[in-house]
């Protein structure tokens, strides 16, 4: 019985991932985590909307004279009306039933039709024929044990943990499909603890499920702020993806009317062409060679220099300075070549950006393995468009090499700590505001002047100025030469014995 009290019991979250998974059978990952995100969407807004209905049906306090079935009642909430065919009872109700996928399928198009600003989000895919009407009444069954009866405030969170979760088992599963829309979360989590967005507008113009939103809300939560201080707006060219952020977001109780879906992408088609936003935060697709740059030659955005048709990393790095604020921060994902390419124009872009413009702050070398989609090098990027208006180092730029930070978490996957995040966000910050004690370190950090990095060519390497660290730069090779040498002198001598000892045996045997 004491080893039995010993065990621990796995997170609610790896619980309910290992059940879901198991009920997925022959459906692809890409396919099944519309399914299951979307019910636990509705289990959200049902939780939500029906918390508030029977707090009007008793009609006490604010509520006195209420009616539980005004629409407008509850859109004064902030929170979403459910019809009765969209309740999570009546889905429970149904859950045995051969065709509970009709049933979901409704209820989705019913909520869509009575909350505009779901129009057009929310999967209905419950009643194809590959989705077994069985394994779907238990995940309803499953879904339906999340926050059970708990209030608004506890169900969300403890759903929108779950959700988020979800997003990053999903994306795991589906590999390097699904970096397609999930930026892994300790990456998110380093830039927005770099940036601090504690108040203003945050902009992602390739928002992926918007996890860069979640987090920078969470952000300002956990710091005691305001959540109404700061605003989103964002852009997504994937519909399906597009959903999936929508969904995440309205989990959170975040406002997504400013994230907007189109097919043509933020370059072609900017959806918020006049926004000068406070903070972005943004992983762009790496090395895009088909972004239509040749439609776009003459463009405003381009004032540091014509982006190349082939590639997109500058034309992504122009475009966050063109909707910065005139005192706008950007910190952004980029492929490692954008740090040393000269192909194209590249090379006098950077340059531009950093002489010119005076706007990279910080740059930042992470380590490999840590993204599922691809296994190219990436840096971070922070741009300031503030450096010349009281900053402290505006004539220096801040190198930090993470390569050796993370641990894996499977064989392919790499994961920053939160040790390492505050590591690398606690040097930033030491270093942007002069306020805490900042020291370049060897192997890992340094305040390189603007000059230096004029004399190597604007390459933009952090492993070119931090140098090695002080174990490896002390590093005597002619001790170490003599000493394998040594070793394998001894070695030798060793199979030298034992060969002459299998030669006298062999002698012996023949007398």
């Amino acid at each position: 019985m004491a080893k039995a009290k010993e065990a621990k019991t796995e997170p609610l979250e790896k619980q309910l991932w290992k059940a879901a998974d198991k009920l997925r059978k022959n459906i692809d990952a890409a396919e099944y985590k519309h399914v299951v995100l979307g019910l636990m969407f509705l289990k959200y807004i049902s939780d939500a909307f029906e918390e508030l209905y029977h707090r009007l049906n008793a009609g006490e306090g604010d509520f006195a004279g209420a009616d539980p079935e005004d629409k407008d009642e509850y859109k004064a909430e902030n929170v979403f009306f459910v019809p009765a065919e969209s309740r999570w009872s009546h889905l429970v109700a149904q859950a045995k039933q051969p065709d509970i996928g009709t049933y979901v399928d409704a209820a989705m198009d019913a909520i869509e039709k009575e909350n505009s600003s779901l129009k057009g989000v929310l999967p209905k895919v419950y009643a194809r024929q590959n989705l077994d009407p069985t394994s779907l009444g238990e995940l309803i069954d499953l879904i339906g044990n999340i926050a059970l009866g708990d209030a608004k405030a506890r169900s969300q969170d403890v759903l929108g943990h779950v959700f988020e979760y979800f997003l990053g088992e999903f994306a795991l599963a589906e590999g390097k499909q699904g970096g397609q829309f999930y930026t892994p979360r300790s990456i998110v989590e380093l830039l927005v603890k770099m940036l601090e967005p504690y108040k203003g507008r945050v902009f992602d113009p390739c928002c992926g499920s918007g996890g860069m939103f979640v987090q920078s809300e969470k952000f300002v939560e956990e710091h005691q702020g305001r959540i109404n201080d700061i605003s989103i707006y964002g852009q997504e060219s994937n519909q399906t993806t597009w959903r999936l952020a929508k969904m995440n977001l309205a989990i959170r109780g975040i406002d997504s009317s400013q994230v907007k879906w189109n097919n043509e992408g933020s370059f072609l088609n900017d959806a918020h062409k006049d926004l000068k936003a406070d903070f972005i935060i943004a992983n762009p697709p790496f090395n895009v060679s088909d972004w239509s740059g040749e439609q776009l030659r003459g463009d405003a955005r381009w004032q540091y220099g014509t982006p190349p048709s082939g590639n997109a990393n500058f034309a992504w790095l122009q475009h966050f300075v063109y909707h910065l604020s005139p005192t706008g921060m950007a910190g952004v994902v980029l492929a490692k070549g954008a740090l040393t390419s000269k192909t194209s124009g590249e090379g006098e872009i950077r340059k531009n950006l950093i002489a010119d413009g005076n706007l990279i702050d910080c740059i930042v070398n992470l380590p490999a393995k840590l993204f599922l989609n691809t296994q190219i090098p990436a840096g971070l990027w922070f741009m300031n468009r503030a450096r010349n208006n009281g900053h402290p180092r505006k004539n220096e730029i801040l190198f930090i090499d993470a390569r050796n930070l993370g641990h894996l978490i499977n064989r392919r996957t790499l994961e920053l700590s939160h040790e390492d995040i505050q590591k690398v966000a606690d040097t930033y910050h030491a270093w942007r505001t002069g306020e805490g004690e900042y020291a370049d370190i060897k192997g890992f950090c340094a305040s390189t002047s603007i000059e230096r990095v004029k004399e190597l060519d604007y390459v933009l390497t952090p492993g070119r100025y931090v140098g090695l660290p002080d174990e490896e730069d002390d590093f005597n090779f002619s001790e170490r030469f003599a000493s394998l040498k040594a070793e394998f002198e001894a070695q030798l001598q060793e199979e030298a014995k034992l060969n002459q000892a299998i030669v006298e045996s062999l002698a012996r045997v023949k007398v």
